[in-house]
């Protein structure tokens, strides 16, 4: 069966690919995201490597590693930028790669209020991003940083956009509720003492301090819903010192 070309306008001019464009508007896919300081990455192979399975997983087919660092390098030349946040979109007939300015990282501590919420296929970082997003703007218009996801009976996952792990005074406890297994996460399991391990939300008082990750850094947490956290400094040291060891790996 033969299927008809699609006709797409935007904004009342027609689309120079339509074909492109349906599969970018599709919301099936995935991506990666990363910061880059003078054209390198920390993690890099973590990132390749989050491509090639979500790609194989989604699509059949893998991704080649240089290929995807050639298309970023290329589209790093073209922005003009060394320094940037640069996100890597996976669909099934195209690899998108988006430049911006930087983030600059946020050390704050942060509020985070539970939502009953986990992303479908929580192991991929895709694109149907539609329940987080709506989850972590009713926690902003609630006065908090971020949402926590839940599961049933309360079962902490992760972050909308990040991941947490709990001290319990000898190791970071990273909930095992489905959740991505973010690359700073997955950097600081090398190095830190770490465990994955269930985690609720009646278990939260237990924990001596809490910390949020993601690709833009590591803040720690305060509050979650009414418990507190202290911050601990000696913790968020060594996390920090953790983190600074990661070597930066060129994408060129």
């Amino acid at each position: 069966m033969t299927i008809a070309p699609v006709h797409i306008e935007i904004d009342g001019i027609p689309a120079p690919d339509p074909a492109l464009t349906a599969s970018l508007m599709s919301g099936y896919g995935h991506f990666t995201a990363m910061q880059v300081c003078d054209g390198r990455v920390r993690g890099l192979a973590l990132h390749l490597a989050r491509l090639d399975g979500a790609h194989q997983e989604l699509f059949g087919a893998g991704l080649d590693a240089g290929r995807i660092r050639m298309l970023t390098d290329r589209a790093l030349r073209g922005s003009g930028r060394r320094d940037a946040s640069v996100r890597v979109y996976g669909y099934e007939d195209a690899l998108v790669v988006t430049v911006r300015e930087p983030f600059t990282p946020d050390p704050s501590p942060q509020l985070l209020m539970s939502v009953p919420y986990v992303r479908p296929a929580a192991h991929l970082k895709h694109l149907g991003g539609f329940g987080q997003a709506y989850h972590r703007q009713a926690a902003a218009r609630a006065g908090f940083d971020e949402a926590l996801l839940t599961g049933p009976d309360g079962a902490v996952a992760e972050g909308a956009i990040t991941n947490v792990a709990f001290w319990d005074g000898e190791r970071l406890v990273w909930p095992s509720a489905p959740h991505l297994t973010g690359v700073t996460m997955a950097l600081l399991t090398r190095r830190l003492p770490c465990t994955l391990s269930p985690v609720t939300l009646a278990d939260l008082p237990s924990f001596r301090a809490c910390l949020v990750t993601n690709s833009r850094g590591i803040a720690p947490v305060t509050r979650i819903d009414r418990v507190p956290y202290p911050v601990d400094e000696a913790l968020m040291a060594r996390v920090e010192a953790a983190y600074e060891q990661v070597p930066w790996d060129p994408i060129g």
